[in-house]
This record gives structure tokens, sequence and C-alpha cells, in this order.
């Protein structure tokens, strides 16, 4: 998904940013001067630890391996277990969303602290939720208390992904690509 909206969508004529999906899971991609990073492992942003509040939210979390890291509480998995019904079927219940925003915000406190990313594209079934990108957006900012200016300077440092549900198989498809002209030139 990072692939296809730095090629075609979002993040076009970015060198450095982050692509975050917010969907039964939370992942991510980064790409980093003009290449997709991948070291060890693929970048396992879902499993980055945020802070929890147990006072304010007493939810365990439903990471099997880490109960309340990001995905564990902030994935349409977490949102389902805490609230009993589907992300989809909360409507605008204001105290869903805006735990929700708050817990995102945290993660990309790291995400910006970290990576330095140009921009951020936040896409995933979950971030279809009316006013769900203006939240986090606002919290992001409050968090960072002005650290970092160009995040209050700029609306679209937070951005939808341009692709929407396509941008995982666009991306997937100009991997193969990339591979395939890779594998031609060798041999």
């Amino acid at each position: 998904a990072a692939l296809a909206e730095h090629l075609w969508g979002a993040a076009r004529g970015l060198r450095t940013f982050c692509y975050v999906t917010v969907g039964t899971g939370i992942g991510g991609g980064v790409m980093a001067n003009g290449a997709l990073v991948h070291g060890l492992m693929h970048p396992e942003f879902g499993h980055m630890r945020v802070p929890h509040d147990r006072a304010l939210d007493p939810f365990d979390g439903v990471c099997p391996y880490h109960g309340d890291c990001w995905e564990g509480l902030a994935s349409g998995r977490a949102l389902e277990a805490r609230w009993g019904r589907p992300a989809d079927e909360l409507g605008a219940a204001a105290a869903a969303w805006d735990l929700e925003a708050s817990y995102l915000a945290l993660g990309l406190v790291s995400v910006v602290s970290v990576l330095s990313p140009e921009r951020i594209v936040l896409g995933g079934g979950v971030m279809k939720q009316p006013g769900l990108l203006s939240l986090v957006r606002q919290r992001l900012r409050a968090l960072l208390n002005g650290y970092v200016p160009r995040v209050d300077e700029r609306e679209d440092y937070i951005a939808s992904p341009e692709l929407g549900a396509r941008a995982g198989v666009l991306g997937a498809i100009a991997l193969a690509r990339t591979h395939d002209h890779e594998s031609t030139r060798r041999g």
C-alpha cells in the first residue's frame, strides 16, 4: 500500500513517508529516501507500545502477544472487543471514537518522533469513520505540543489514501513488477 501511494497516490513526490492502515489489525509501510524499509522483518507498527491508562480504559487489549500494544488497543478487533460491536456499527458513539483517536495519536507520536516522515497516510477500514481523521489530527497536534511545527502547519500532514482500498493490491502489483525487472536484468 505504501509503494502504491508513493507511485500514484497521496505520497507522490515524497521521499520519506509512512502508510499506516487501521483495520482488523494495525500495519504500516515506510519509505525512506525513496526506498521501502525492510530490515530483520517488515515494519510492525501495530506492536509498538503506547501508554495505556487503565483507570481511563481498563480494557486489556486483544493482541495475543502483548495485550495492550497499539494494535491490541486500537485495531478494529480491539474496537469490537471493547464496545461489543464492530467499528462500522458503532455509529457516532463519541466515547468510542474519542478513545480511538487518542490511541491512534499516541502511536503516531512514536512514528513522527522516530521516522520523521514528510507525511503520514492513514488508511484502513476503521479510518472510514466520519470525523475520525480530524480527531486524530487534533490529538496528535496536542500531544506533540508544537515540537514538530510541520504537523501544526499542514492539514495534509496526515492524509487519507488517495487509492483507498486498492492501495494494497496496486502496491503488490508494483512490487512484483519491480522484482520481475530486477530478475530480468540479472539474468
